[in-house]
């Protein structure tokens, strides 16, 4: 087996185990289809570095376009509660987050790494622009 496939398994392993105890299973699945999209990168990102702010990183980049730091929202972690259970830096993992959201393109509703939450709640979801202009499509 690859080093690259041995961690891309372990940062799955580290996901899931956090979202099993902190999250869901919305956010442990979205996790794992990151982890495998970046694995199939040319350049595979967490082919280096430590393996737990990968992990941070994943979970802070899927949480950070999926509202998961809004107290009002359910599921809810802070930033820190994320960076205390890898024993990361705050600024290394918002690093690495953002490396993640720009490498993948990843936005608020997007359409791949939204929870079903999310996606509920999005009223753009039925919205297309013809013409220039926003229009319902029903």
């Amino acid at each position: 087996m690859s080093k690259i496939k041995e961690r891309e398994i372990k940062l799955i392993e580290l996901t899931k185990e956090y979202c099993s105890q902190n999250l869901d299973d919305d956010y442990s699945q979205l996790s794992e289809k990151l982890i495998k999209k970046l694995g199939r990168k040319r350049s595979v990102p967490f082919e280096s570095g430590k393996i737990e702010i990968w992990a941070a990183g994943v979970i802070h980049a899927l949480g950070t376009i999926n509202f998961l730091f809004d107290k009002s929202g359910e599921p809810h972690v802070t930033a820190s509660d994320i960076n205390n259970y890898f024993g990361t830096n705050q600024s290394t993992v918002t690093g690495k987050s953002k490396q993640i959201r720009d490498l993948l393109k990843l936005a608020y509703f997007d359409k791949d790494f939204s929870t079903r939450g999310i996606i509920k709640q999005n009223s753009l979801k039925n919205m297309v622009v013809m013409n220039g202009f926003i229009v319902s499509i029903r």
